[in-house]
């Protein structure tokens, strides 16, 4: 067991084992996930296990079905797709109005959270990125000055979360990841909102060898 350490870090270590586990092909489309043996297999109680649950639920990646249990899910190539393109969208539409409202505080806020994505690539730890990664997207969708839409970005984002920490293991992605955050960085200290959604876009649409290591990684778990 975990002893002290709070309920939420463990959920967020199920959670993460949890979608590998999948990823990795150890549960696969269909199989039915139990509370007491997943509890098992991570060390934790049920409470961090039942919270992972909700968490992937949310993300698509299982499905709970009242009385029956919880049975993992993984979308298909098309739908994974056409989420990607939407989010895609999405994202860009939050960076150009952000590169005309945020305020100098928040780009400031935005550099620190670059620089932890930084430190990050440097100790090559794909897990500690994401989490910064998050910060920095978080922010952007937050000075866009629209709450619907940053809402409905976060809304969709919670259901690819799993997806876009798997693809950070692609080789190169992570210097990549951090070449394209440096320069949407820029695109937004200068206000430039067209460059600002076009780079935004281009770093979050999954094509060419990022959508191939996703459809692998859900071909090795059927």
């Amino acid at each position: 067991m975990d002893g002290a350490t709070p309920t939420h870090t463990r959920a967020d270590r199920v959670t993460r084992d949890l979608e590998q586990a999948i990823f990795d092909g150890d549960y696969v489309d269909g199989d039915r996930l139990d509370e007491v043996q997943v509890a098992a297999r991570f060390g934790v109680s049920r409470t961090p296990v039942r919270e992972a649950f909700q968490r992937l639920s949310q993300s698509g990646l299982v499905e709970q079905l009242p009385r029956r249990g919880v049975f993992v899910r993984e979308p298909g190539p098309v739908e994974l797709m056409e989420m990607f393109e939407v989010m895609a969208e999405l994202e860009a539409t939050c960076a150009r109005l952000a590169a005309a409202r945020a305020t100098d505080a928040a780009i400031a806020d935005l550099g620190a959270a670059n620089d932890a994505c930084r430190a990050a690539v440097d100790r090559r730890d794909a897990d500690e990125f994401y989490d910064h990664n998050a910060t920095f997207h978080d922010l952007i969708r937050q000075q866009s000055g629209n709450t619907f839409l940053a809402a409905e970005t976060e809304r969709l984002n919670r259901r690819l979360r799993p997806f876009r920490r798997i693809q950070l293991h692609v080789r190169g992605r992570l210097a990549q990841a951090m070449r394209e955050h440096e320069a949407i960085l820029a695109a937004l200290t200068d206000g430039d909102a067209a460059a600002a959604a076009d780079l935004m876009r281009a770093h979050v649409a999954v094509q060419g060898e990022k959508f191939r290591y996703l459809i692998n990684s859900l071909r090795r778990a059927r």
